[in-house]
């Protein structure tokens, strides 16, 4: 899966990214969902131990466009892991006391702590996104962000977090179908919003934003993965692989007990 990460300096182009890919895997869907089953058990494990060891942190951002899929990547991907140690940020449109503080305050609030996984559904990356494509600010307030952004991670993986970036990449076809599914689904019509056909209207500069953001912000020591996301089931295959990959690398170990055990029994 490590064909989706963004190594720095590589130059990205959307228009030539397919979102229908699944070339990651070799075997059929049924094959790839007893894989995503295994995978999710052993993030459960892992995800066990980083919380007992007490040690290493993790935060995961998901960003993409309305329906590519944040959502059900936490339902999935997540749905094993012990919520006592997992937590699941969501970024809205500001508050007016968010808006009173720079941009990164209200990020660094939702940091997870040593032995703690933080999910980012959206993230500080909204503002060089949705405040570019509304002109929510100048182009002089927000290109700066880019180096902001990466100076802001950079700092955070020197203290201790691993940092893991998943844009999920799905075509407008596909957003189409999703949010026809919503509006004929009375189950499902909450989640749809006249406004998110306006900001389909704005397809072309959202690929761009995100173009720029895959280009200007995939680090060594924050890497984006571009995920196919046309296709759910693999989508969950190449976030539960990376994760469990990237979790492996801590080498972490369940923390030796500090009290004197021999002869202990249980009445």
């Amino acid at each position: 899966m490590q064909q989706h990460r963004i190594d720095p300096g590589t130059k990205v182009n959307l228009s030539k990214c397919d979102p229908d890919d699944t070339s990651g895997f070799k075997g059929t869907k049924s094959k790839a969902q007893a894989e995503i089953a295994r995978l999710v058990r052993k993030l459960d494990s892992l995800q066990e131990i980083l919380y007992a060891e007490h040690k290493h942190k993790v935060l995961v951002v998901l960003q993409a466009m309305d329906t590519g899929g944040k959502d059900g990547t936490v339902r999935h991907v997540f749905s094993g892991v012990n919520p006592s140690g997992v937590g699941v940020a969501s970024f809205k449109q500001p508050t007016a006391e968010e808006l009173d503080h720079d941009y990164l305050w209200r990020i660094q609030k939702m940091l997870p702590g040593d032995g703690e996984m933080v999910i980012f559904n959206r993230s500080h990356y909204e503002d060089v996104l949705i405040v570019r494509v509304h002109a929510l600010v100048p182009p002089k307030v927000w290109k700066p962000r880019f180096d902001q952004i990466n100076e802001f991670e950079q700092y955070l993986t020197e203290n201790g977090t691993t940092i893991l970036k998943f844009y999920l990449h799905i075509d407008k076809d596909e957003q189409k179908g999703r949010l026809q599914a919503r509006l004929d689904d009375p189950t499902k019509q909450w989640k749809f919003h006249l406004a998110d056909l306006e900001e389909r209207k704005l397809w072309p500069a959202y690929m761009q934003a995100y173009q720029d953001v895959l280009n200007r912000t995939s680090t060594s020591w924050a890497p984006w993965y571009l995920v196919p996301a046309n296709h759910k089931w693999y989508r969950d295959l190449v976030i539960s692989s990376v994760l469990v990959e990237t979790l492996e690398g801590l080498k972490m170990e369940y923390p030796q007990t500090t009290e004197n055990l021999a002869g202990v029994t249980v009445v």
